[in-house]
């Protein structure tokens, strides 16, 4: 693609970096079949290509964002189904990002976006505030009838929507500590607790820290470690990401400084993705460039991880589970093989849903500020699941979790929640009473 930048505006390293993304877009439009949003609408606009040139035509200009951008640039899942498709190697993740603090930067927002927006920034990233949201969830439901018939509010009854009915105890798994290996100790890692996940499901770091302990990993949650920022990050709010960037490096550096890390272990791929970017996002700042691409490089998915240790093969048990891949998994990350082998090996019968490569509508904060996509994107996603008649489904991802199992009576669990039952762990609540297990 022919760019037409100023040396002024290439003096900015944003605009430059960005520049270089564009004039390697070639136009071929292969990634118009595997956009989630271009699948569902058939808007040129709402695929990468399009938004491509939208964003090209606002940076080159120089000038704010408008609505027509902020609407299409919105509606991106940021899936990066497009990334793995595109031939010419288009960076279209760090493309839409810098589209993404441009709007916030330049775009005013009608008031309720910005109230919107505004709290799910200052509640999802604080286990605390997030958790007393969910209970107050309870308090807001009967209402949900009366806020249907007012189109501003739709993305709080698909807050309400996606609340669950109860929330789970805290776990002692969550809170920072020591976890001592059990036997000979063969590795020491950290683990990143999370902000939403361990409200939402403490279970899947509880099971990661018992399998890890048992195959004689020590693991430290570390003093101080937060959110990882991919929240806000992907809402266009720079500055409040790396903010919490800088936090967790500092965090990690310590705990290398003081004990040294093999890995430091996420089990939630949407978290995973941005953390193996730090290196990417503070790559300008010079207290911080080094030690965030070396805490980039140290990030492992627990399944990347579970790989490199000595698991035994167990014979087949007859339950069949339908995998899917998160797109930060399959898209973000590129991990698609290894989750399956490790279900495969630890005797579970492994179902591939047709079109794996489309998310499931979940995507962070997406499926409450794009409701009605979101809910055609997980019915399609439920369908292609339930197609393979599995009696679980497994996956990497907490918000594809609980976006799934909206939709669906077939239990949905973390891979690494089978994984620690199979391998000597107690059996996850959510199989509890059924046949299977």
């Amino acid at each position: 693609m022919q760019t037409n930048f100023t040396a002024e505006q290439l003096a900015d390293p944003d605009v430059a970096e960005s520049e270089k993304i564009l004039r390697k877009c070639v136009h071929c439009g292969f990634c118009t079949a595997t956009c989630p949003t271009y699948v569902t609408l058939g808007n040129e606009l709402d695929s990468p290509r399009g938004r491509i040139y939208l964003i090209k035509d606002m940076l080159e200009n120089g000038r704010p964002a408008d609505t027509e951008v902020v609407t299409h640039i919105d509606r991106c899942l940021s899936c990066l189904a497009c990334v793995t498709t595109c031939p010419s190697g288009v960076d279209y993740m760090h493309l839409v990002d810098h589209a993404r603090a441009h709007i916030e930067n330049t775009y005013q927002r009608p008031f309720m976006d910005r109230l919107t927006r505004g709290i799910l920034a200052a509640v999802l990233p604080y286990p605390g505030r997030f958790r007393l949201a969910l209970n107050l969830a309870r308090l807001g439901r009967p209402l949900k009838g009366l806020l249907k018939g007012m189109p501003a509010l739709k993305p709080f009854v698909a807050m309400l929507d996606l609340a669950p009915r109860s929330v789970p105890a805290p776990s002692s798994f969550s809170s920072p500590g020591l976890h001592p290996a059990e036997g000979p100790m063969h590795g020491r890692v950290a683990i990143l607790t999370g902000c939403a996940q361990p409200v939402l499901d403490p279970a899947i770091n509880a099971a990661t820290i018992r399998l890890l302990t048992r195959l004689g990993i020590e693991v430290v949650g570390p003093e101080g470690e937060g959110c990882c920022g991919s929240l806000v990050h992907h809402m266009g709010r720079k500055e409040q990401a790396l903010e919490s960037a800088r936090s967790n490096v500092d965090v990690w550096t310590r705990e290398i400084d003081n004990g040294g890390l093999d890995a430091i272990i996420i089990t939630a791929s949407g978290c995973g993705t941005t953390i193996k970017d730090y290196g990417h996002m503070l790559r300008l700042d010079p207290a911080y460039a080094e030690k965030a691409a070396k805490i980039s490089a140290l990030a492992k998915d627990v399944t990347e991880y579970l790989a490199t240790l000595d698991l035994p093969t167990h014979l087949p048990r007859g339950i069949t589970v339908a995998y899917h891949s998160a797109c930060s998994m399959q898209h973000g990350q590129r991990i698609t093989g290894l989750p399956k082998q490790l279900l495969k090996a630890a005797g579970f019968i492994v179902r591939d849903p047709a079109e794996g490569h489309l998310c499931c509508g979940s995507a962070g904060t997406y499926n409450i500020m794009q409701p009605e996509i979101s809910t055609e994107l997980k019915a399609r996603k439920i369908r292609n699941i339930e197609a393979t008649k599995p009696d679980i489904i497994a996956t990497g991802n907490i918000g594809c979790i609980t976006q799934i199992a909206t939709g669906t009576d077939i239990p949905i669990l973390h891979t690494v929640e089978l994984l620690d039952w199979i391998y000597g762990g107690e059996l996850p609540g959510k199989l509890r009473g059924l046949k299977i297990a």
